[in-house]
């Protein structure tokens, strides 16, 4: 009982620790508080935010505000690197969660982004338009988004600038800044902005095929040529290079044009020094600050590195918690002497093994952008942004259809394998670990959910107290609705034969007489992760090779896929871990199925109805 406890203290120990220390982090030493706001909007809708109020806003030091818009399938901790920098500037942030996503409700518009702003607009007008935030100057109020969020940022501006040519009065946003976004720098809508504007595009973008001149160098692309010539003046030359990084307008008159283009991925953008410390001198330059906080002087980076290991340790320490667990009478029963391992295959037995890992990983890789399409034609209302109840996640849709499919492929090749070469070469079912009863099996799943809400419960105490979660970069463990729950119950049934076959493979196929551990284990991870990281090399030794990324219109699948590797190259680690403790191949699978899945379900778009 010590050695599992004492792991297990280390391992609460450690999140209590890097989750303390990401608070002070986010909260640049308690100078800034951080709290979660709730705002009701338009048809009965709400929006949920962060709120970074720095000490130094006062009603006697009024301060500007940044409303920071996340992109498509992103929550308001993804662009926390900016929400941070800024309020340790003296800015006051609020981070929305985009309608549909993270706990702000689902919108009535199926363009939310575009006519909504994904909430944005409610907000300015709620900043504007009440005394409630007296410590912020109702004159500098701007916004910041990244991918569909810089949509939402300039067609925001747009939207203030047409109440502001009405009115005769300023718009209500001084200043927005468009990252990763140039498909609505079009005539049509720049005609309506009265705000300064700034944008930074990535050299790299995935979806730079969609732009007019197919890629992402900004210097001649036309988007930037309109935006830059939008603030100047009618009378003079328009430009046709765009010198970047170079101001060009005036803030005065709100004509402020300036252009970025970092080397970098699409979704990396929102995560470099460089990018961060654009968007920091633009609002600087906009609002006339002077922080004296250099703009590549940052420390978002360090939550980001907390927040991993935050993460790690809280999925490290379900294995010494389902040690305990077994321990007591209830759970005892559960526990069963390991199996003995199977023989090493040799000669025909080895190339049919590689050829099954082969066959495996290619079957995977080929098939998730084609079931990515298909659930589009079977998920209409989700693929339509439209409100539902029937498999409202549009994105994890075309996942759980490529987990449900890869899973019963799973079974396939491990039953194939054993019925062509295992069966006549020593190997027993007994050595799968996969006798189990009904009793039993209902055992299994009971813990599986214990562990499931220790391993949350933790999480909601953190948030309830620190305000932080488990995350690193675009992978997060984030708290959840209650209706989360009932989502979890209507995909895990599809998920869960993906988990189970990758148990059976990596205890009943991949565990052999004389192997190391890790190097089993190794192997297990790189298979269960081959095919999709296969899709991700392809897609970018294209982009390398030709500009332009192999899949164009399923290329937020493949960006999807960045969040999804790492926990499909783990899984065979926790499927082991807990194969060794009871001496059955179920509680691995069932048990991270429920908390890979609810990562899954927790971090994306959900349109459920109102």
């Amino acid at each position: 009982m010590r050695r599992p406890a004492r792991l297990l203290a280390a391992a609460v120990t450690v999140v209590l620790v890097a989750s303390v220390a990401a608070s002070l982090v986010q909260s640049s030493g308690r100078r800034v508080r951080v709290l979660d706001i709730k705002i009701p909007t338009q048809n009965g809708q709400w929006v949920v935010a962060d709120l970074f109020k720095p000490a130094s806003a006062t009603e006697k030091t009024p301060a500007p505000l940044v409303v920071v818009v996340p992109g498509f399938q992103r929550s308001k901790e993804a662009l926390a690197a900016i929400s941070i920098e800024l309020a340790r500037r003296g800015v006051v942030v609020i981070a929305i969660d985009p309608y549909a996503q993270g706990s702000s409700s689902s919108s009535a518009s199926t363009q939310a982004a575009t006519t909504e702003g994904y909430g944005m607009f409610a907000v300015v007008d709620y900043v504007a338009n009440t005394g409630n935030l007296n410590y912020v100057d109702k004159a500098r109020i701007g916004v910041t988004g990244h991918s569909a969020g810089g949509n939402a940022a300039v067609r925001g501006a747009a939207y203030f600038g047409k109440q502001a040519k009405k009115s005769g009065k300023p718009s209500l946003i001084n200043a927005v800044f468009v990252s990763g976004y140039v498909l609505s720098f079009t005539d049509a809508v720049l005609k309506d902005v009265r705000s300064n504007v700034g944008t930074a595009y990535a050299f790299y973008d995935e979806g730079a095929y969609r732009n007019e001149l197919k890629n992402g160098d900004m210097r001649r692309a036309p988007e930037a040529l309109r935006l830059v010539n939008s603030g100047l003046d009618a009378d003079g030359a328009p430009i046709d290079d765009v010198t970047l990084g170079r101001f060009y307008g005036d803030e005065a008159n709100r004509t402020l044009r300036v252009v970025y283009n970092e080397k970098i991925l699409h979704p990396f953008q929102p995560y470099l020094i460089e990018a961060t410390a654009n968007q920091i001198e633009f609002f600087e330059r906009v609002f006339h600050l002077d922080s004296g906080v250099p703009s590549r002087d940052q420390v978002w980076y360090w939550k980001e590195l907390l927040g991993l290991i935050a993460l790690s340790a809280a999925l490290a320490g379900l294995v010494p918690l389902a040690q305990l667990l077994l321990r007591l009478p209830v759970f005892q029963a559960l526990v069963h002497p390991v199996p003995p391992a199977l023989p090493a295959p040799r000669g025909r037995g080895r190339l049919l093994f590689w050829g099954v890992f082969a066959l495996g990983a290619a079957i995977a890789c080929v098939t998730y952008i084609p079931l990515s399409e298909l659930s589009q034609r079977l998920f209409v209302a989700a693929s339509n942004r439209e409100p539902t109840w029937f498999f409202p996640q549009r994105m994890n849709n075309a996942v759980v259809l490529w987990a449900f499919l890869n899973g019963l492929v799973g079974f396939l090749l491990f039953f194939g394998g054993y019925r062509l070469h295992g069966k006549q070469h020593g190997v027993r079912s007994e050595m799968w670990g996969a006798r189990v009863g009904a009793a039993e099996l209902a055992r299994t799943c009971a813990l599986a959910a214990v562990l499931f809400l220790a391993f949350y419960g933790l999480l909601f105490s953190i948030y309830a107290i620190l305000h932080v979660d488990y995350r690193f970069l675009f992978m997060g463990v984030r708290v959840f609705q209650p209706g989360m729950l009932l989502l979890l119950g209507m995909y895990v049934p599809f998920f869960l034969p993906f988990f189970l076959s990758n148990s059976f493979r990596v205890n009943g196929s991949m565990r052999f007489e004389g192997e190391a551990e890790w190097k089993s284990l190794l192997l297990a991870g790189v298979a269960n992760s081959a095919g999709l990281l296969l899709i991700v090399i392809v897609q970018y030794a294209s982009m390398a090779m030709t500009g332009t990324v192999y899949w164009t219109e399923g290329w937020l699948y493949v960006n999807l896929l960045f969040a999804v590797v790492p926990m499909m190259f783990v899984l065979p680690y926790f499927n082991r871990y807990f194969f060794r403790l009871t001496g059955r191949i179920y509680l691995g699978p069932v048990t991270t199925c429920l908390i890979f899945v609810m990562i899954l379900l927790s971090n994306t778009v959900c349109y459920l109805p109102l």
